[in-house]
């Protein structure tokens, strides 16, 4: 977290949380969802305003985290912005290292270290747990992956997408869900 947002933090410690204002897509990208929008339908059926700033993106990226109920959020001063997701807390990039290893790196650029287990869902989508956590992998990287797959070096289990949240201890809509998961991994 950005020294700035912990001052901001400490001098102004009791600012309520936003919802459904900012979400991520399956592709990594930030939306913007200001009350017009919020107002026309659910995310991802109704996405926002996609931020291209790099230098937002960049500082969204370095204060992005989860709360201990697994809702993800984007600490923006001293106001906890909680995140709408489309699939998961972390897309996933995946590019080949060598010829029988493959480099995961988050949407937020950190390296996701070692993939501990993959997971296909019904629509033929790729989770991967990783060090850094739990991702849906790009649509851009598939190839990339389905190498992966191939090799033998990940085995995808499958599962219902609906099991994801509960089983990886992450929310879809912080604002939507009552019920907390707990962490099963």
């Amino acid at each position: 977290m950005d020294d700035i947002v912990k001052a901001a933090l400490k001098k102004w410690p009791n600012v309520p949380a936003c919802y459904g204002w900012l979400a991520l897509d399956a592709r990594g990208d930030w939306y913007m969802r200001d009350d017009r929008v919020q107002a026309a339908g659910p995310f991802p059926q109704v996405k926002g305003s996609r931020i291209q700033h790099d230098k937002l993106k960049e500082f969204i990226h370095r204060n992005y985290d989860a709360d201990e109920h697994g809702a993800w959020f984007f600490q923006n001063g001293p106001q906890r912005v909680y995140v709408e997701l489309e699939a998961a807390p972390l897309v996933l990039w995946v590019s080949a290292a060598t010829q029988h290893e493959w480099a995961v790196q988050a949407h937020t650029g950190q390296d996701a270290g070692r993939v501990h287990s993959a997971w296909l869902d019904e629509h033929g989508r790729l989770f991967l747990h990783t060090d850094a956590g739990f991702g849906l992998v790009r649509s851009l990287d598939m190839d990339a992956a389905a190498d992966a797959v191939n090799s033998g070096a990940w085995a995808p289990q499958n599962i219902r997408f609906s099991e994801l949240p509960a089983r990886f201890g992450y929310r879809l809509s912080p604002q939507a869900q009552a019920a907390l998961p707990e962490r099963t991994t």
